[in-house]
């Protein structure tokens, strides 16, 4: 039988995980879409060095588990003195923007792709009207393919949102309580793992359902003329 006194009791620490949680989350995403927006005009530039660069990058984030990726970041970057020399030292040994940056990049890569697809998708015919008008090639991306791919990307882009939320979860493998990490740790202390993580389901399904209401609103604003 669920112990609900146990549930209840381990809402408060819960919680308490899923608001930083909740932080990573965004500040992953911030970092994603901002990385996203070079990497895609790499992939559909003309010169083939700025393509290769794209699809190396696209290919090994994609490619290689998100877990391996903050691994190498978190435990392997210490094994270079050249690292633990510089400036980026105190930024790369603590464990939050070590995951911060580990799955920016991999969030990155799959915004990348869907952003790039996307401007593809912008009707032929626009551009060359933008061209027709005297517009320059960067007023041209800025005033009318990019937010036109905006709108194409932001479904398939609502997914990404769920999985760097759920991806969070790889936090408490190095030593950050977010959600899974107080849930770990309450299951270790009470020795009720069916109650804990049951609870802890709940908030992550609670968090993804607002995030997924979200992406829809923000979609059907950006269709409204």
């Amino acid at each position: 039988m669920l112990d609900f006194q146990i549930v209840l009791s381990s809402l408060p620490i819960l919680l308490k995980g899923a608001l930083l949680t909740l932080e990573l989350t965004a500040l992953i995403l911030v970092l994603g879409v901002a990385l996203a927006l070079p990497v895609a005009l790499f992939k559909n530039a003309g010169a083939l060095p700025a393509r290769w660069f794209a699809h190396g990058y696209i290919g090994f984030f994609r490619g290689t588990p998100s877990l391996v990726q903050v691994f190498l970041l978190y435990y392997g970057a210490g094994q270079f003195e050249f690292i633990k020399s510089s400036v980026l030292w105190p930024v790369l040994r603590d464990p939050f923007w070590c995951i911060v940056i580990a799955l920016g990049l991999n969030s990155s890569s799959y915004a990348a792709k869907t952003l790039s697809a996307a401007l593809s998708a912008v009707p032929r015919g626009l551009k060359d009207a933008a061209l027709a008008l005297g517009m320059s090639k960067s007023v041209r991306l800025w005033k009318i393919e990019l937010p036109l791919a905006i709108r194409i990307a932001l479904p398939a882009y609502g997914n990404e949102v769920i999985m760097t939320c759920k991806a969070t979860s790889l936090a408490s493998t190095v030593t950050l309580i977010e959600l899974t990490g107080s849930a770990r740790l309450l299951s270790s202390q009470t020795y009720a793992p069916y109650e804990v993580f049951i609870s802890a389901g709940l908030i992550y399904l609670v968090i993804n359902y607002v995030l997924m209401a979200s992406m829809r609103k923000i979609e059907a604003r950006l269709r409204t003329p």
